[in-house]
């Protein structure tokens, strides 16, 4: 029997260990919380850190004792916070109530490994032979995603560095922007000329362009259309009618959709306002602005398109956010639908970088929203985080805390909370998602089976326009090239730890339409080599009305700096294995002959030609030569610090994959496959398709009505394409429209990715390359609704599923449309 004194001990060790985690609990919670202690008062509250929930197994938001959220935290950090309350609360860590979602990886064929293996499978050690639950890939993992920097609550020393960066980045951000502006106009003096010459030779300087004789009829009808409004409106104040307001009366009990109408309630000349419901007036329509609170606690805002004569306009209070949670459908609305007895699908639009929602609303008829609206679709437009107007509900505009997220958050938090409340509002369990240029990138990387990949059991289709996933020659313009010869603090002091060059914005609100629209389009214009030759001229200065929008500087880091997009070409894949991919490529087609098709629908048709063989071959030997002289050029563009990189992964890759031998497995792959085992993520393989080691080819098809069942690629017991697959079977099908003259990104690239068969669970339900589009041609020029819009409609109306398509009404134009089944994958 113990003594009284070793009691005595014990119970006074317990209390010192008791008292030792309350020391670092509290230490830790203050680290991560949205105030210090002694900055708390009884307006704020408790706003210490007391868990972190995991969203995604990467991905722990941290909540505080009032209730709030904060943005994701460093893993690490959140793990330390959780393990110590579980500590100080006795609680069986296996029991917890905090245990992140299941490990999410994805190996890549470099041998990298994507994503957050769970903690117990891979946190503890990394020592070689380690037992595999406590094994750890190495800290090369993941470099497309590099961890975002932690920012404390505001203490002097905070703030100290907010103020030092904010200070050099209005200066050297500026200058930044004035040099961009400065070749910007430089630039347009050969135009300029130009136009002097013709006007001398009493030519019109722009009878050149590509849509010449339609812009000038349009231009009549809509000087026309203007006078006639001003007239009608100084007839109707005479006489005392108030059309506006008559068109916003309640409808009819009955309306009859094939008679469905749209009065405009807005017309005259163009005041060129950043203001979607003024553009959705002018057509006929109308648009209703909703809150909606990501996981993280951001609000963003989510515009809803309707046609006044047959919606009821739904109250300010229910346009308000939900809360935090995504999917959480206690909040679920009777249906934001007309007063017709059939439904409407939902549709979700996803704009792209530095742009917003008035993206698809700035081109009167033919705006990609309203086009779609009046086909017959609810129509729902997304914006992304802070916008035009950033807002968090803890953290103000000048927390760094509120602007330390890049595209990834974007896509697996803002999307799924978009995607959520579209479909609350609306009551259908899917909906169709269509995304132009970064929108495609967001939701890329949301569906990647490291990511969110649930999600995809919410999309019915994804359209993908001028598809963001592989960068285009743009990239080695010498501007670009100088960003990614800065390294990441240099970058941080010159654009800042916030917005990115918030001057833009303030230039937006200062500066007359006209100037700013005109001024916009040639900075980009400069900047990303696009033209307006395809689009409506009259309407150019509205387009870019909408952009820029406030970014945060990481997110441009993420797109320009040295580390991700940028130096890997790719959104994910890692520069190594898209050299793998090219080589595998070429020698497989040297390998099938000049003749032969590797897989079906290889390129855009789902045949073959002779000649598409002969292209095929030509481009297999351009990718091989750019295999070869990869190291060459990178040697010219990178400095030191990124050559050396690439050398250790290639010795990494040579090492461990070039000459295998009987049980020499890297530590990576048993972390991957042990976690695989424990958390069951290795997804079933669709019905029809080879186990690892195979490969089946997903066909491209270039029409939605023939519902063809996509042929498999030759079985090659040397093939194992699918092992590494970005996706798995909860992917919706896919459907991409690419701008074959996209200096920007490469689409022809990511469309080979699924014809080759490197996306087994992918199904292509249509593709499209447009050889004369440009990047923003997608959706902004006059013939897009002709050769894109009409394409999405059917499109989406083909893949809404069999129920949906009893419930709601055809979309104008969908009469003939049939269903798409798809492939049986197992879903």
């Amino acid at each position: 029997m113990p003594s009284k004194t070793k009691i005595e001990k014990a119970i006074a060790s317990q209390l010192t260990d008791k008292s030792t985690d309350e020391i670092e609990f509290a230490q830790q919670a203050e680290r991560l919380a949205v105030k210090t202690v002694k900055q708390e008062d009884e307006s704020t509250g408790s706003t210490q850190a007391v868990q972190a929930k995991f969203i995604t197994p990467q991905d722990a938001i941290v909540e505080t004792a009032n209730g709030g959220r904060l943005p994701a935290v460093p893993i690490q950090e959140a793990r330390k916070l959780n393990d110590l309350r579980d500590k100080l609360e006795d609680r069986d860590p296996a029991e917890t109530s905090w245990k992140p979602i299941g490990s999410r990886i994805r190996e890549a064929k470099d041998g990298t490994v994507h994503g957050m293996l769970s903690p117990g499978s891979a946190q503890t050690s990394d020592r070689p032979g380690a037992e595999l639950r406590h094994a750890v890939p190495p800290s090369r993992t993941n470099p497309l995603f590099p961890p975002l920097p932690l920012y404390g609550p505001p203490t002097f020393a905070r703030n100290l560095q907010c103020l030092i960066f904010r200070v050099s980045s209005a200066f050297l951000s500026f200058a930044f922007l004035m040099t961009i502006a400065f070749m910007a106009f430089i630039k347009t003096i050969p135009t300029i000329m130009h136009h002097i010459g013709a006007r001398m030779k009493f030519q019109d300087p722009h009878a050149d362009r590509v849509f010449f004789k339609e812009e000038k009829r349009r231009a009549a009808a809509r000087d026309k259309a203007e006078k006639d409004w001003e007239k009608r409106k100084r007839a109707q104040k005479n006489s005392g009618f108030d059309e506006e307001e008559q068109a916003s009366s309640p409808p009819t009990p009955h309306v009859v959709e094939s008679e469905e109408k749209f009065v405009p309630t807005a017309g005259g000349k163009d005041p060129l306002v950043c203001d979607i419901r003024y553009y959705a007036h002018r057509v006929g329509l109308d648009a209703e602005l909703f809150s909606v609170q990501t996981e993280d606690s951001f609000v963003i805002d989510l515009w809803h398109i309707y046609n006044p004569l047959t919606y009821s306009r739904t109250s300010s209070s229910h346009r308000q956010a939900n809360g935090p949670t995504a999917f959480d459908h206690a909040h679920l609305s009777p249906g934001s639908q007309s007063h017709s007895q059939k439904k409407k699908y939902p549709v979700l639009m996803i704009h792209g970088l530095l742009h917003s929602a008035g993206a698809f609303c700035c081109n009167e008829e033919d705006s990609f929203a309203f086009y779609l609206a009046k086909a017959g679709y609810d129509v729902w437009l997304g914006n992304n985080r802070c916008g035009f107007d950033p807002r968090h509900e803890l953290l103000g505009y000048s927390d760094p805390r509120m602007w330390a997220w890049n595209v990834r958050q974007m896509g697996v938090m803002d999307l799924p909370a978009l995607v959520s409340r579209v479909l609350s509002e609306t009551g259908f369990p899917k909906l169709a998602l269509v995304a132009h240029s970064q929108g495609t990138t967001q939701t890329f990387v949301a569906l990647a089976k490291e990511q969110r990949p649930d999600l995809g059991e919410k999309i019915s289709v994804f359209c993908a326009l001028a598809p963001a996933a592989y960068a285009g020659p743009l990239i080695g313009k010498f501007y670009f090239k100088a960003m990614r010869l800065v390294s990441p603090s240099v970058f941080r002091f010159i654009f800042g730890i916030h917005a990115f060059i918030p001057f833009m914005m303030t230039m937006h609100s200062l500066l007359p339409g006209p100037f700013y629209g005109k001024m916009g389009y040639h900075v980009f214009h400069f900047l990303f080599d696009w033209s307006d030759a395809r689009w409506e001229k009259r309407l150019r200065n509205r387009m870019f009305l909408f952009a820029p929008t406030y970014v945060s500087a990481e997110s441009m880091r993420w797109w320009l700096g040295r580390e991700c997009f940028a130096r890997q070409k790719c959104i994910l894949a890692t520069k190594a294995e898209v050299r793998l991919e090219d080589a595998e490529d070429a020698e497989e087609d040297e390998t099938n002959g000049e003749g032969k098709a590797t897989t079906p629908g290889d390129g855009v048709s789902s045949k073959r030609t002779s000649k598409a063989s002969k292209a095929s071959k030509r481009t297999s030997k351009a990718s091989s030569a750019m295999v070869e002289e990869e190291d060459t050029w990178h040697a010219e563009e990178d400095d030191w610090e990124t050559r050396e990189e690439d050398k250790e992964n290639d010795e990494y890759f040579n090492k461990h994959h070039s000459h295998p031998t009987e049980g020499s497995v890297s530590q990576e792959k048993l972390a991957v496959e042990e976690a695989e085992r424990k958390y069951g993520e290795s997804e079933k393989k669709p019905e029809g398709t080879e186990q690892v080691g195979t490969s089946t080819a997903t066909q491209a098809q270039t029409t939605v009505e023939g519902n063809a069942d996509p042929s498999p690629s030759k079985d090659s017991s040397e093939d194992d394409r699918g092992r590494f697959a970005w996706y798995n079977a909860s992917c919706p099908p896919f459907a991409l429209w690419c701008a074959g003259s996209d200096d920007l990104v490469d689409g022809r690239r990511l469309l080979r990715r699924f014809n080759r068969g490197r996306e087994p669970y992918v199904d292509i339900v249509h593709s499209k390359v447009i050889p004369e589009y440009e990047h923003l041609d997608v959706i902004w020029a006059m013939d897009a609704m002709e050769k894109v819009g009409r394409e999405v409609k059917e499109v989406i109306w083909a893949t809404a599923g069999e129920e949906a398509r009893g419930v709601c009404r055809v979309p104008v134009g969908c009469e003939n449309v049939g269903l798409w089944k798809g492939r049986t994958r197992g879903r």
